[in-house]
């Protein structure tokens, strides 16, 4: 596996693999790496003729500068996992690298931008669509794999990609969980083993929602979640809807694609998760 720490340098791979006609496969992530990006690696690798990967933890996403000093970097950890996954180019910026000073950016994503995770985290989706369209400009992959546990995230992404042109194919891969349902974060390291535990019903109550789909209404599923996750110990509940796939708005029909999100604080971790109902 090639490592690759500046911008120039990773332009001039991506040119000669364009001039090749090789169909580049791109898994952007911020390191700390578990099976579940390992899982798109895999994805990736069906479907392309040559895998980059991108570590990057990227400051604009962040809201709380404590969240963003911890954030764990395993860095050659991460580089020995790629490998063993067959990745073929790793593009490791410094942040020098991917920012200039007094840098700005805006894209207009309208309610998608401000409701669940981006009414939680103002700001944070302007960030991840400032990074990610930077990488895009970078790596010009062909595909770009994304997990489902990120659903509004990856939502956020298909529109930007639509909105500015980048033709690029976004790909939404499935959550990859633990044995127990445990959805795979790189924040689930800083979980205590009791609280780790109680995570689990985050994942517990969606399983019950998909199995009451077909005999509760929206309405009544979203209630039922919600007390459920109230009275769930050691759980702080964010948010826990049942909304339109598309563009999380409020279901209006059992017929349209929905899913259900959560988020919820355990101790001092806030976890996301969700479930495709239909």
């Amino acid at each position: 596996m090639k490592v690759i720490k500046t911008k120039s340098g990773l332009s001039a791979a991506v040119d000669e693999l364009k001039r090749q006609g090789k169909k580049i496969g791109f898994v952007p992530t911020m390191g700390a790496l578990h099976a579940g990006h390992l899982s798109l690696i895999a994805t990736a690798r069906q479907q392309s003729d040559v895998v980059v990967a991108s570590i990057f933890v990227n400051p604009t996403q962040f809201n709380d500068p404590a969240d963003l000093e911890r954030y764990p970097r395993p860095v050659e950890a991460d580089i020995a996992k790629l490998e063993s996954a067959s990745c073929d180019i790793l593009f490791l910026p410094a942040v020098d690298e991917m920012y200039a000073p007094g840098e700005s950016w805006h894209i207009e994503l309208g309610t998608l931008e401000r409701l669940l995770e981006g009414s939680s985290r103002p700001g944070h989706y302007q960030g991840v669509t400032q990074v990610v369209f930077k990488l895009f400009d970078l790596v010009k992959p062909d595909l770009a794999f994304f997990g489902q546990k990120d659903f509004q995230q990856v939502m956020i992404l298909i529109k930007m990609v639509e909105q500015l042109r980048i033709p690029v194919q976004i790909v939404m891969c499935p959550i990859v969980r633990e044995d127990d349902g445990l959805a795979l974060s790189s924040r689930n390291i800083h979980l205590s083993g009791q609280e780790r535990k109680q995570a689990l019903a985050l994942h517990s109550i969606l399983q019950q929602t998909k199995a009451r789909f077909a005999e509760l209404s929206v309405e009544e599923l979203e209630l039922q979640g919600r007390e459920a996750l109230r009275l769930a110990p050691g759980v702080a509940l964010d948010y826990f809807v049942v909304c339109k796939q598309s563009d999380l708005s409020t279901a209006q029909s059992k017929e349209e694609p929905l899913v259900a999100l959560v988020a919820a604080s355990v101790g001092t971790t806030r976890l996301i998760d969700n479930m495709i109902l239909n």
